[in-house]
This record gives C-alpha cells, sequence and structure tokens, in this order.
C-alpha cells in the first residue's frame, strides 16, 4: 500500500509503484515515476523526468532531478534515470543531463552517503560507494565496485575503473585505472586494491596476473604504450587484465602513473 504523508505534495502526473512512501514535506514532480517500494524521506524534492527503480532508500533532503548546474542548459526535456536497491543518504544532490534527452545513470545497489554531489551525464554503475562530501563533476563515469572516500573532487569527464578505491580528501583529473588504489593531491596511484580483488573472489591467479601488469606500468620506467605491448605479450590475457589494458587504451583524459 502507498503511504503519502498529507503535508507531502505530489503532483497528479506522478507515477507511483506499490508500496511506495513519501515522508512530511516531501515534494514530488510531474514527470516523477518511483518504483516499488521506494521511500522518499521527508523535505526531499525529486522533479524533472526521473525515474527512480525499486526498494530506493532515499532520504531526508535529497534533490534528485533539479537542472543541471550549466550554463548551456535551456529547460529542454532530460532525465535522470536510478536503478534499484540504492540508498541516497541526507542532502544527497543528483542533477539531470545538459543535454536534450540526454540522461544522468546510476545503477543498481548503490551507496551515496550524504552530501555526495552528482553532476549532469555522470553515469554511476552498480555497488559503487561513495562517501560523504564528494563531488562528481558533468560527464563523470564510475564502474562497478569502485569506492571513493570523502571529501574528493572529480574533475569533468574523468573516468573511475571496476574495483578502484580513490583514499579521503583527494583530487582526481585523470583517470584512476581498474583495480587501483589511488590517493593524494596531487594523486598517485599506491598500489592495487588487493583486499577488494579479495572479497570479490578473483581468483589467486588472475590476481598475480594483475599484480605483474602494474609492475610493468608503475614500476618499470616503462611509458604507457610500452608497458601495455609487455602485458599483451608477456601476461595471459584473463577478462581481468583485458578490462585493465582496454580502460587504459580507451582514457581520453590519461591516466594516472
Amino acid at each position: 500500500m502507498t503511504e503519502i504523508h498529507p503535508s507531502a505534495v505530489v503532483h497528479p502526473g506522478a507515477e507511483l509503484g506499490e508500496r511506495v512512501s513519501i515522508g512530511p514535506f516531501a515534494v514530488i514532480g510531474a514527470h516523477v515515476r518511483l518504483g516499488e517500494g521506494t521511500s522518499v524521506g521527508p523535505h526531499a524534492v525529486i522533479e524533472g523526468w526521473t525515474e527512480v527503480g525499486r526498494d530506493c532508500q532515499i532520504s531526508p533532503g535529497v534533490v534528485i532531478g533539479a537542472p543541471p548546474q550549466d550554463l548551456k542548459y535551456k529547460g529542454f526535456r532530460s532525465f535522470v534515470r536510478i536503478g534499484d536497491r540504492n540508498i541516497i543518504r541526507e542532502y544527497v544532490t543528483i542533477h539531470r543531463s545538459t543535454q536534450e534527452e540526454g540522461a544522468t545513470i546510476i545503477g543498481h545497489d548503490n551507496f551515496l552517503m550524504a552530501y555526495t554531489h552528482i553532476a549532469h551525464d555522470c553515469r554511476i554503475g552498480n555497488h559503487v560507494v561513495i562517501v560523504n562530501y564528494t563531488g562528481l563533476s558533468g560527464h563523470v563515469e564510475v564502474e562497478d565496485r569502485a569506492f571513493i572516500s570523502g571529501h574528493i573532487a572529480i574533475h569533468q569527464f574523468v573516468r573511475i575503473g571496476f574495483l578502484a578505491m580513490i583514499s579521503g580528501g583527494s583530487r582526481v583529473g585523470k583517470d584512476v585505472p581498474p583495480f587501483m588504489l589511488a590517493e593524494g593531491n596531487p594523486m598517485q596511484i599506491r598500489g592495487l586494491n588487493t583486499v577488494g580483488m579479495q572479497r570479490n573472489q578473483i581468483p589467486a591467479p588472475v590476481r598475480l596476473q594483475l599484480k605483474q601488469a602494474f609492475k610493468l606500468l608503475y614500476r618499470s620506467n616503462l611509458n604507457t604504450s610500452q608497458a601495455l605491448q609487455r602485458i599483451k605479450a608477456e601476461i595471459p590475457m584473463s577478462a581481468e587484465v583485458q578490462r585493465l589494458v582496454t580502460f587504459i587504451e580507451n582514457s581520453s583524459r590519461g591516466i594516472y602513473r
């Protein structure tokens, strides 16, 4: 059964699934769709063309679907699309795309802690954790199972790779490859996320392959192109090693070395 507090403002055009709950003084706009079992806390605002999946927890003061902070935006239709089972804590802000019919996209099972900002056209994968006060500028991409600590500033168009982990207080201006531990201002790659790989059941032989790839990239005095050539020639191309190689080859901003 859907539960709407008497003080909430829900536009008649909004679409609410079964078991949705909406708290006091929340505002739900005309084009919003909320999936089954999703809860919206007090004073949250969900506007624009926003789609939220099933069983999401949206905390007090959250703002989703507001216009992008971009002077090029002229009020046309654009979207925020959020998957299932996301936990979105207090005062998180998620802005819709700055491109007509474009979308800011968040996958499934993510944990966005308080005061996180997700700017226009970002793409967040699945099982991502973003800690308090971190800001993602426009067009940032975060792959599955990345862990981004608190008080981090991430530049536009940066990519954060699968199972990468970034230490708190860092400034991120280039791409962070998959499986890496990154920290600092200026940012440096400190090592491999070995604990994360073990928790995600990456087999020991594959972890060894990634360790060999890391040494070629970061401990061999080779440039990036030379290191990639050596990796392809000398290391078995498991799916994980291929993921690392492809990520680096597709980097437009360059990776941290």
